[in-house]
């Protein structure tokens, strides 16, 4: 490739172009309501989940802990992607630069891999209360848990930083219209001219390391969880035990579900079309329902909430 060509990949006027998934809607208007909607419920649900952690005495606990911590990842990663989304539509420009592209990547890759890891960290944080509940204070203790959150955030941006210069790199000398609604790593690689088989062995051999480690914490601890659980003598703790885990299950397969069959499916076997379902469903669908699945389906926080709604009336008898 000659320079020009190079040079012109580079260039603050090469810029791509987000088709996003307005492109494909027959009313693009009511589509981006019902975005911006979620966006808001989104942030709204973890918000109040992370101030119902915080400031609830009975909520201070490493579980939760980590609960706050993935609101707060799951604040960060919608945001990262659904704000340019949604302005591109209202304004009519769907242009992002070569930087902002990178910038995006790199946070939607760090987010995502730190989120890996802390549905491993919860996990094995779920194992220490079951199968050691006599323990579990002094080996899960407060040093235990910012440390696992720390090398969460780590590993995560390990993997922003490993993949995102290499892919930014490549020269990009086809259509610069990016079928997708952000800078996801498959998106952009369609546009290189050159081999990208490099990039795809080492983002392929990433997410097996990203995944295999948090996959086999999570399914060993959840091995020795159901041991416990069938060993246990009391219907009402084993109800509990069962719940408890049900609802981190639940956000597990979803969100590893879909991670899988974006980075780790052969690209012969992706569309345009399905690849933009998936990177909905897990981008913008799951941080809404993250805090509902661990809120409807948890006492201790549903009562948190009632007790912060009542908080009005209390004082007020109180006075009187």
């Amino acid at each position: 490739m000659d320079n020009t060509t190079w040079l012109a990949s580079y260039t603050g006027g090469s810029n791509f172009i987000l088709l996003g998934l307005f492109i494909q809607s027959n009313h693009p208007v009511l589509l981006s309501v019902v975005i911006f909607v979620i966006f808001l419920m989104a942030l709204s649900g973890n918000a109040l989940l992370i101030f119902l952690i915080h400031s609830n005495a009975h909520l201070q606990t490493p579980m939760y802990f980590f609960i706050s911590q993935l609101s707060l990842m799951d604040m960060m990663y919608i945001s990262v992607t659904v704000p340019k989304m949604l302005i591109d539509q209202v304004i009519g420009v769907k242009k992002i630069s070569i930087a902002e592209c990178g910038i995006q990547m790199f946070l939607y890759l760090t987010l995502v891999g730190s989120e890996f890891f802390l549905l491993a960290a919860m996990a094995y944080d779920r194992y220490m209360a079951i199968c050691h509940p006599l323990r579990y204070p002094v080996l899960m203790n407060r040093r235990v848990c910012l440390l696992l959150a720390a090398g969460c955030w780590f590993l995560g941006s390990v993997d922003g930083f490993l993949i995102t210069p290499i892919t930014m790199t490549f020269p990009f000398c086809r259509s610069r219209e990016i079928q997708h609604f952000f800078c996801e790593v498959p998106a952009i690689m369609k546009l290189s001219c050159s081999d990208t088989s490099l990039i795809e062995t080492l983002m392929y051999l990433c997410c097996v390391l990203m995944l295999l480690i948090p996959v086999t914490v999570i399914s060993s601890s959840y091995s020795f969880i159901l041991i416990t659980i069938h060993r246990m003598k009391s219907a009402e703790g084993r109800k509990k035990a069962f719940f408890t885990c049900s609802s981190h299950m639940t956000v597990v397969t979803l969100f590893y579900g879909a991670a899988i069959y974006t980075y780790m499916i052969p690209s012969s076997y992706h569309t345009p079309e399905k690849d933009m379902v998936v990177s909905f469903f897990y981008t913008i669908l799951t941080p809404v329902l993250n805090p509902l699945i661990y809120s409807l389906r948890n006492k201790d926080v549903t009562g948190a909430l009632k007790k912060m709604l009542h908080v009005g009336p209390v004082i007020q008898e109180a006075i009187n």
